[in-house]
């Protein structure tokens, strides 16, 4: 008796948990290895460093559990990116697994607070916004899989540690992520330079109900169905005649904002 032939959508799904699988990423830099290697959930694959970062990273070292290897600065032989800075220091790890955002969101630690990222591809603006979200205690920062910044080196390292700590979670449908968020309770707020609602009222009507603070990539800002799944659209004033913030920073002044409500 042949087999069922499985659906197409199975087979995809498979393939795409088995290359996830084997994905990896090198983080370089003191301070990013060093993170990496002090946490106990990454795991780490390979170690490549010059002997004076060795020397800097010798706790960490003894905490990774991992062997390093020792390179002339001169022949680093980690296969990163031309220009990438360093310090002597890469780490090939796996990925994070941060779990479902629904359980981050329900129990996670600090506020019931959120950011969601619709389409910010540049790491450095997501390392930033990672970095922001560590120190005003959103429970997870969310992004499409597709046309979002994956974890890479260079985001891990603008993010200056809070990779390791900050949950980054990357899902198949923003707007799925959004109604589900809607349906346990967070109120979305949708930042539009061109809102008429200023962020500090919506906050107020909000008060300490769970909050989602939904962010666009610069230029294009948010997609058509990401606007119109926010529960409200609002702006940060600005008094100069500039008038906008890049995404990061907008992202740092609404978390603050959200954090003393």
């Amino acid at each position: 008796m042949p087999k069922p032939v499985k659906p197409a959508w199975v087979i995809d799904k498979e393939r795409a948990r088995r290359a996830s699988a084997q994905e990896t990423v090198w983080l370089f830099g003191i301070h990013a290895v060093r993170d990496a290697l002090m946490n106990p959930a990454r795991e780490k694959l390979r170690l490549v460093l010059t002997r004076n970062a060795a020397d800097r990273l010798a706790e960490a070292i003894a905490a990774g559990g991992i062997e390093p290897e020792i390179v002339d600065p001169r022949k680093f032989s980690a296969p990163l990116d031309e220009g990438s800075v360093h310090q002597g220091a890469a780490l090939e790890a796996r990925p994070l697994e941060w779990g479902r955002l629904d359980d981050l969101a329900a129990s996670g630690a600090g506020a019931p607070l959120v950011v969601l990222l619709d389409r910010v591809t540049d790491p450095h603006n997501v390392g930033a916004v990672l970095r922001s979200a560590e120190v005003f205690g959103a429970r997870a920062v969310v992004a499409p899989h597709r046309h979002s910044a994956p974890e890479t080196g260079a985001l891990a390292k603008t993010a200056s540690g809070a990779l390791e700590r900050q949950p980054y979670l990357r899902v198949q449908n923003l707007a799925e992520a959004m109604e589900s968020l809607k349906a346990m309770g967070y109120v979305l707020l949708g930042l539009d330079g061109e809102a008429e609602t200023t962020l500090a009222e919506a906050l107020a009507d909000v008060g300490s109900r769970p909050l989602g603070l939904v962010l666009g990539a610069e230029g294009p800002g948010l997609r058509d169905k990401t606007r119109e799944t926010c529960d409200r659209l609002v702006r940060i004033p600005a008094l100069g005649g500039f008038g906008s913030l890049n995404v990061s920073n907008a992202a740092a002044v609404a978390l603050y904002a959200a954090s003393v409500r």
